[in-house]
Order: C-alpha cells, then structure tokens, then sequence
C-alpha cells in the first residue's frame, strides 16, 4: 500500500509496555480461567435504569437526525450547570463543547492551541492516552514526574524546569488515573502561577472529579485561570456512562467557537437519542450520588484489608477509581511483579510503569469490583507478598 502519514504512524509508537498483563489476563478470564480483574477502570455495574430508559423514550420519540455540531442546546446547557459544579466559575453554554467523550474533548483542546513543533509538559503518572494525543497534534513533549514520597503532589519547580521558548501547553489530572492522588490547592496555586507567568494554557482532566476524597479544587478557578484553561470532562465515571461515549470541553467561548469547526470534520455532531438520554442523566444526576459512595466505600475496604501489610506503602490513592500500592521495597520491577500475581494468585493488576516511571514500582489496584472481591484480592496479595521472595529464586 502507500506509505501512511507520519502523524498517524507515530500516534503510538511500537513497543512492549504493561498493558500486555491486562490483556493477558482478559483473555485468560474470557476463556473461563477463575481471575480477579483489577486492572481496568471500567464499571462493573450497569448504566442507571432512568439514564436508559431516557435513551428508550427518545429512540422512541423519533430522534434518530442529525445534531447541531457543539452538542444540542439542551446538552450545552445541562453540561455548563455541571461545569459550573464542577470548576466553581459560572459557566454558560457558549463555553462548553459536546465531544464523544473525554478522550475526544483532550483531543479537541490539543487540536486548539498546539501546531506542529510546539512542546507540551504533561505530569506524570498519566493517563496512557496522554502522550499519544500529543503526537496526534504533532507536538513534542516533555514527561514531568510527581513524585511517589510526595503522594504524587507535582513540584511546580520541576514543571517550570521543564519549560522552553516552544512550550504553549501543560495537561495535568486530578483525581489521578493512575494514583488516586488529588491535587491540593497549594500544588494547584503553583501551577497556575507557572501558566500566568509564561502564558501557557493548561489542560485539567476532571473526569473523576465527583470521585475525589474531599474537596475538589479545579484551575479554572484560581486568579487568571478561566481565561487559559481548558477543562476535559465525561460522563463515563460520574454517571456510569462509559459506552455511551459523552463528553465535554469548556474554556473560553472564542476558542470553542472554533473548536464547532473541528467537529464539522471529525464526529460531525452527536447521536440524538444519545444526547438526550445525556441531558436527562446530568438534569437529574442519575446515579451520581450512588457511584461515589460505591467508590468512596470500596476504597475504604480495599485500604483497611490491605492496611499493615509489610514492605507495602499506599501511595496517592485519595480518589477516583483506583489505588496505588508501592511494591518497590519487595520487587523494584513492577511489570516482572504484576505477571508473577497474576501467575500466583490469579490477581490482574497493573503495572505503575505503564502511566510512567513516577509510577514504576507500584501496583494499579482498580476499585470497579464488589467489596468481597475486594476484600479477597487484598488477602491474595497478601499472601503473595510474605511468599514472593521464594518465589523468584
């Protein structure tokens, strides 16, 4: 065939990294194998029942047309009240962009303000999707690690370290995917005096913003802020959408005002029916409430039975849907680790190093599993840790 482009060629480069453990084991369960999966944040439950019988009623109802490009004006208004929630700054509809979920909002603010040659700083532990889309933009980038002794905290001066004369963007995300660390307003107030002082614009991914530990504290907010930060969000994880593929961009009106062109050439709009299932989950907030206190608890069982345990530190782990436990003092090598439980205990976890080496010698441990699993998983790791080192004679 021709040679593809070099922009899609490079989006993920080849390579061998984590995910193979959680492949591994999603095929090995599929095929009937007995494994506990805690290595995907993918939910266990269904849906709330009114968000689909939303769906049904406007399937029913004949909206099956197309939609206006930034999301129907109903679906802009719902989610500018949940943005305003959310970020703590009154929000209007102008604002905000419709986008088939967060990821396709992170690639939309990317798109915005980023040319070919521009440098982008991300913080590390990522979300695995981060760097890719950077590429996508034709973008260099530069990885800053938060540190695990500093609960994954990001040290503004190794960000501003990390600055040159072609950096226009940084992305950060709390709650965290991978660490569960949620970012306190002391770090937040740092990194917004780096984006005043070198006028850069920030992306703040809070999709798991209505799971965090206490208060959640977005950018947008702060002194100077609203003007250059593009805030990604979803209904994946706060309304147990994640098929649905719904998401959100808000940041000034201007810039997503030229962001309608770019759906013009991607997605071309939202599915209608889709949309106003959508309206009627973030008008109601269908499931909301429940999903956070199903969270909040499973993290409280999963840490209080894994609690004590030698030679294991939990680090980050405040929010979202997961926990980060440091392994590095029983096996440095995570990945060598993660296949070994998997192995011995039939346990499917994911290596830190796969959202970076801040993460390296941790362990992801994902919360989308009933308390008793839970609960038997943290006894399985257990039991593996006070026998590992026979083990790998």
């Amino acid at each position: 065939m021709p040679k593809p482009s070099s922009r899609i060629s490079r989006i993920v480069p080849s390579g061998k990294d984590g995910w193979e453990v959680h492949f591994t084991a999603m095929t090995r369960h599929q095929a009937g194998e007995d494994i506990i999966m805690l290595s995907v944040g993918d939910h266990d439950f269904d849906t709330p029942s009114e968000t689909v019988e939303a769906c049904v009623s406007a399937v029913r109802g004949g909206y099956h047309h197309y939609t206006q490009l930034p999301g129907i004006p109903r679906l802009r208004e719902a989610m500018a009240r949940v943005s305003t929630q959310c970020t703590g700054v009154a929000t209007s509809a102008d604002e905000v962009i419709a986008t088939p979920g967060g990821q396709q909002a992170l690639y939309a603010a990317a798109q915005a303000v980023l040319d070919p040659g521009d440098h982008a700083i991300v913080v590390a532990p990522y979300y695995a999707t981060y760097p890719g889309t950077f590429r996508a933009a034709g973008a260099s980038f530069t990885v800053v690690e938060a540190r695990a002794e500093d609960g994954f905290q990001p040290r503004a001066e190794d960000i501003a370290a990390a600055i040159t004369p072609q950096t226009r963007a940084l992305l950060i995300n709390t709650p965290n995917n991978p660490t569960g660390a949620v970012y306190s307003r002391a770090t937040l107030d740092g990194i917004a005096e780096i984006c005043r002082t070198h006028d850069l614009w920030l992306f703040s991914d809070e999709v798991y913003w209505t799971l965090g530990g206490g208060e959640h504290v977005s950018p947008r907010a702060l002194p100077g802020m609203a003007e250059r930060t593009l805030v990604i969000n979803s209904m994946s994880k706060s309304h147990g959408m994640t098929g649905w593929r719904i998401g959100w961009l808000t940041g000034p009106r201007d810039l997503i005002a030229l962001l309608v062109n770019l759906n013009l050439v991607t997605t071309y709009g939202l599915t209608d029916f889709v949309s106003r299932a959508a309206v009627a989950a973030l008008e109601n907030a269908y499931g909301v409430k429940e999903i956070a206190e199903r969270y909040a608890a499973r993290r409280t069982v999963f840490l209080d039975a894994i609690c004590g345990l030698n030679n294991v530190t939990v680090r980050g782990s405040e929010g979202g849907m997961y926990v980060m436990l440091d392994i590095s003092r029983i096996e440095p090598d995570c990945e060598k680790f993660a296949w070994a439980l998997l192995e011995g205990e039939k346990l499917a976890v994911m290596p830190g190093s796969s959202f970076g080496e801040a993460a390296s010698g941790h362990i992801r441990i994902s919360l989308c599993q009933p308390e008793p699993v839970l609960t038997e998983a943290a006894l399985r790791i257990r039991r593996f840790a006070a026998t590992y080192r026979s083990l790998s004679e």
